[in-house]
Parts: C-alpha cells; sequence; structure tokens
C-alpha cells in the first residue's frame, strides 16, 4: 500500500505526552464526570485532552455497564463514535478530495448523485442543492427519518435517502441532516471511485496513527468494546461492537453520518494534526475554509460539517469563536480551539440502556469549563 502524501510539507509534529500532573491538574473535571456516572449519565467514559503540542490528560473512568461485574474501561477502549463520523472521515474525505480538485463545494448533488433528482412536483428544488450545502445543513432535507423501517437493504435505504422530500427551500436555513449526510457519503464515494473506509484508512487513519480507528470493528474486538442500546425494537439484541445507528446498521456500518469507532487518544492525534494546519494529510487553507462558520443562512452555528459554538453551547462558556467541534448521539463529542492550542475529546455510552438519557447535556458544558479553569481562561 502506497502511503506517500503529495504536496505536504515535512516535519508533521507528532502528539507528545506529559500526564504525569493530570490527576491533581483536573481534579475537579474528573470529579464532574465521577459524579456523572454515579448517577447514571452514563456507565463509561474515556478523555483525551491535547494543549499546546502535548497530551496532558488521558483519562478512563467507569464500566462498560452499571453491572458492577462488567468490565473497566481502558486507554484501548472503542467508542461507537456515532456522529463524529461526520467529521474525522466524512468530512475529512471531503476536504482532501476538495484539495485535489475532485470536489467543487458548488456542484450540484444531482451531476454526481442523479437519483437525487426524485420525480415529484417539488423535485425541481433539488437541482439547487449543491454539496456546500450538504456539509453546512442547509440542503432542505429533514434531520431524520427512520428509513430502516422501510427499508432493509442497503440498496433501498440509499434509495430512500435519495428520495426523501425536502422540507424546505434549499439554502434557506440550517437543519442538522443525517439523511444529507448518509447522500453526502455517496457522493464523495462515487468521486473517489471506492469506499469512505478503504479511503479513510488510507489517506487519514493510517498516515496518523490511529491505529484504533475503523468502520466495523473486527470480530475479537467487540467483547473489549461498551455497549451502546439493548435494542429490543428492531435488531432484537444488545448492540456491541456494532454501530448503535440502524440507518448506518442496515447500510453495512459505513456510512457518512456514523459507523466510525476509535479510542480517546486517536481523537487526540487527528485533533493535533487540525491544529498544526492539518499537517500531513491537509494544508491550512483547507482546513480553514472547512472550519470557519459558513456566512449564510442568517443565525447558522455550522462550518463546513464542522459546528461552532453557540450560545449556549455544549463546549461550554471558554471556547472561542474560532472554535469547532462536533458531538455523537451515543454521547461522544469533540472540540477544537485553534486560539488556546486545545483540543477536548469526550467518549461515553450514555444511549445504555436506551436512548432516553439526557443527562449528557449538562455534564459535557461543565466538564468543558472545568477543564479550562484548571488551565487557566486566559491561557
Amino acid at each position: 500500500m502506497d502511503l506517500t502524501l503529495p504536496n505536504r510539507e515535512p516535519g508533521f509534529s507528532f502528539l507528545t505526552r506529559d500526564l504525569a500532573a493530570q490527576e491533581e491538574r483536573f481534579r475537579s473535571a474528573f470529579a464532574i464526570l465521577e459524579k456523572a456516572i454515579a448517577a447514571r449519565a452514563f456507565p463509561a467514559c474515556s478523555v483525551a485532552i491535547t494543549f499546546r503540542g502535548e497530551l496532558v490528560a488521558h483519562k478512563t473512568l467507569g464500566r462498560f455497564s452499571y453491572d458492577p461485574a462488567s468490565p473497566e474501561v481502558t486507554p484501548a477502549t472503542l467508542f461507537d463514535l456515532a456522529s463524529l463520523t461526520k467529521v474525522v472521515a466524512t468530512t475529512t474525505m471531503a476536504m482532501i478530495l476538495y484539495e485535489r480538485g475532485l470536489l467543487d463545494l458548488e456542484a450540484p448533488v444531482t451531476a454526481i448523485v442523479p437519483e437525487f433528482t426524485g420525480t415529484s412536483e417539488d423535485d425541481a428544488r433539488r437541482h439547487d442543492v449543491n454539496l456546500r450545502m450538504l456539509l453546512a445543513h442547509t440542503s432542505g432535507l429533514p434531520g431524520y427519518e427512520k428509513l430502516f423501517l422501510r427499508a432493509g437493504t442497503r440498496e433501498r435505504l440509499l434509495q430512500a435517502a435519495f428520495t426523501t422530500p425536502l422540507t424546505d427551500k434549499p439554502g434557506a436555513r440550517a437543519e442538522y441532516s443525517d439523511i444529507g449526510f448518509i447522500i453526502l457519503g455517496v457522493v464523495l464515494e462515487r468521486l473517489a471511485d471506492e469506499s469512505l473506509a478503504t479511503f479513510c484508512q488510507r489517506e487519514v487513519f493510517g498516515p496518523l496513527g490511529m491505529t484504533r480507528t475503523t468502520f466495523n470493528p473486527a470480530p475479537a474486538l467487540k467483547a473489549s468494546i461498551p455497549p451502546t442500546a439493548d435494542d429490543r425494537a428492531f435488531r432484537r439484541r444488545i448492540i456491541q461492537g456494532a454501530v448503535q445507528d440502524e440507518n448506518a446498521s442496515v447500510l453495512g456500518g459505513i456510512a457518512g453520518h456514523a459507523g466510525l469507532f476509535s479510542a480517546a487518544e486517536d481523537l487526540a492525534i487527528f485533533a493535533h494534526a487540525m491544529l498544526n494546519g492539518g499537517h500531513p494529510i491537509l494544508r491550512p487553507d483547507t482546513v480553514e475554509i472547512f472550519t470557519r462558520r459558513e456566512s449564510k443562512p442568517d443565525g447558522t452555528s455550522r462550518a463546513l460539517g464542522w459546528d461552532t459554538p453557540s450560545a449556549p453551547s455544549q463546549s461550554g462558556k471558554y471556547l472561542s469563536s474560532r472554535s469547532f467541534g462536533h458531538l455523537g448521539y451515543t454521547g461522544t463529542s469533540l472540540w477544537i480551539d485553534p486560539e488556546r492550542q486545545l483540543s477536548i475529546a469526550l467518549l461515553t455510552n450514555r444511549t445504555w440502556p436506551d436512548c432516553q438519557n439526557q443527562a449528557i447535556k449538562k455534564v459535557r458544558p461543565a466538564f468543558h469549563d472545568a477543564l479550562v479553569e484548571a488551565l487557566g481562561k486566559q491561557s
């Protein structure tokens, strides 16, 4: 396999570790997570924090489930990233294809996925949907549809996604859309002429040394991955080592919106590269274009693929306006602040045993704030 990276400057700065002071330095932040586990906000978590080019914290807490006999989380534990797939895999693939001149942000989706044209009267608007809109969640597509209930194969589910009716005029407003990213994943695979998983392994995970990042974890790994759901309604089994998202499951575990598994330290490595202008996989100007908040429509917090802090924000109250990040439905998040040279990866399985518990929405910003306070708000 040729991992040669064309047009890249040498000198990628590998992430160094300085964990000696983490227990004392981040005592109050870790206490928030300990209390959250005790209150059953989530059974397990893994945290990785980078600051000024160093991994300054890597902490694991809890067990795979609330059963005291279940395995403890370790630094090697993989978590279902859910929608972090959208940025770590799908958006990064889009950025690389953009650099290579293969992806035009203004290109209409119908030019690459003719199946998106549709047949109904309102489908004249579909020709106005371009790739920028898919990335910025302004396509007019709905946020979520239970396509898996009526489409039992990958081919049928994709066809259902391609023909999902628009709920708004393209470009009129931002609505976070899984459907849009399912379609975007297909767009990228057609532009690259290979699967999202194959491309990202060769061009992203491999070059960065993200050795514990993968779609569809091998069967031997499944017992060492925390469960995410007791799915009695659809798959009628405990979901462990397989993607929690039902649409992604029908798509074979590889999709533009969900399906990626990773460990916290791998996300720290990825964030470190982004904080270093994308080296060695991206150029600084590409990172700037994709992580800068879009100017339209009014009020959007979205960049291209990424989100940015809003008020109030799950990123907390201290991260700078240049920050970018994303959340995952299973209780995962990654936030990156170029001004502070800070990144925070927090992985949990808050969906165990079901998806009703929303306590992480209070835990996450409090944890972020405690981290920044520990590092010094003006640092």
